[in-house]
């Protein structure tokens, strides 16, 4: 398949891996990469040399396009930048802020740029700051979302600004993809059902939550704190809103971490399963290869199908 997104990034299949903390590691961005998507280092929880370390080994695992996803609320914005640029990485792409300041450098050094945005508003900011693409990321995403959802911030992005639009939020099939090229979208990112592939190096634990869970079994938490997230619903998730009430600062303090405890150590007790409303289209566990192709076939299956029923 060939489209603007697909000559930008030159890669196969226009989808696109989410930038995850801790779950975005560098086999499973390879494995999205050599599947022909694009796979995303997430480095949110890095330091420099540790996102060195993440590069060199991606390079080792693939010869194709990936790119490294850049938190901007990170404490280390400035010197994962100066890794990015010195390890000649091909793509970045921004999430939780306006990136605008970094734009041009890193396009003064032949990287492209992808800005994750909640609004139609910071869409056109990016847009004129010099980003290649923006994902319109719509509040059914898992982790760190905005207040708009898919249907809607996709559809107004895309009439707001010339360059691609991506999807994300909600979206973890083929049939989630036609419909996000109906409302203008070139290209979706994923991130949940990533978590749900042999690849994935996210505890057990993790993916048997994911399998376990329906469409509801989501909840917002950090909304009174201001960094709502969408996370798999356990006691952990309840206490957490129940403490941004009562006690902010406990709420605050019990966070801390708890990505981490959920990703590598798969702690249900105190960890933070995040994850998109999407979990419950997902109820198994393939190969990334095996996941793109299923994709794919059902986007087209799709497509075609909404074809001869619009022609009859």
């Amino acid at each position: 398949m060939k489209n603007r997104v697909t000559e930008l990034f030159n890669i196969e299949y226009p989808i696109i891996m989410g930038g995850m903390a801790w779950a975005g590691t560098a086999k499973l961005a390879a494995a999205v990469s050599n599947a022909g998507g694009l796979g995303m280092i997430g480095s949110g929880a890095m330091r420099a040399e540790q996102l060195r370390d993440a590069i060199a080994q991606i390079k080792k695992l693939t010869d194709r396009p990936y790119g490294v996803n850049i938190m901007l609320a990170s404490p280390y914005v400035e010197e994962l930048l100066r890794v990015v640029i010195e390890e000649k990485v091909p793509v970045v792409s921004f999430g939780a802020g306006n990136p605008s300041k970094y734009i041009p450098t890193l396009k003064d050094h032949g990287i492209k740029v992808i800005v994750v945005v909640a609004s139609d508003s910071l869409a056109k900011l990016v847009e004129r700051a010099g980003a290649d693409a923006v994902v319109a990321e719509g509040m059914e995403s898992g982790g760190h979302i905005g207040e708009v959802t898919t249907m809607v911030l996709v559809n107004k992005v895309a009439r707001s600004v010339r360059i691609p639009v991506i999807a994300a939020g909600g979206i973890a099939d083929g049939r989630g993809m036609a419909a996000a090229f109906a409302l203008g979208a070139e290209a979706v990112q994923m991130g949940t059902r990533f978590l749900a592939t042999v690849e994935s190096e996210v505890h057990e634990n993790y993916k048997r939550k994911i399998l376990n869970a329906s469409i509801r079994d989501t909840v917002v938490t950090g909304a009174k704190l201001g960094h709502a997230a969408r996370v798999l619903k356990t006691p952990f998730a309840r206490q957490v809103v129940e403490l941004e009430v009562r006690s902010p600062e406990e709420a605050e303090m019990i966070l801390v971490g708890s990505l981490r405890k959920a990703v590598i150590d798969g702690d249900i007790d105190s960890g933070s399963f995040m994850a998109g409303q999407a979990v419950g289209l997902i109820d198994d566990v393939p190969t990334v290869k095996e996941l793109i192709e299923k994709i794919m076939r059902e986007f087209f299956e799709t497509v075609q199908k909404l074809c001869r029923e619009v022609n009859t």
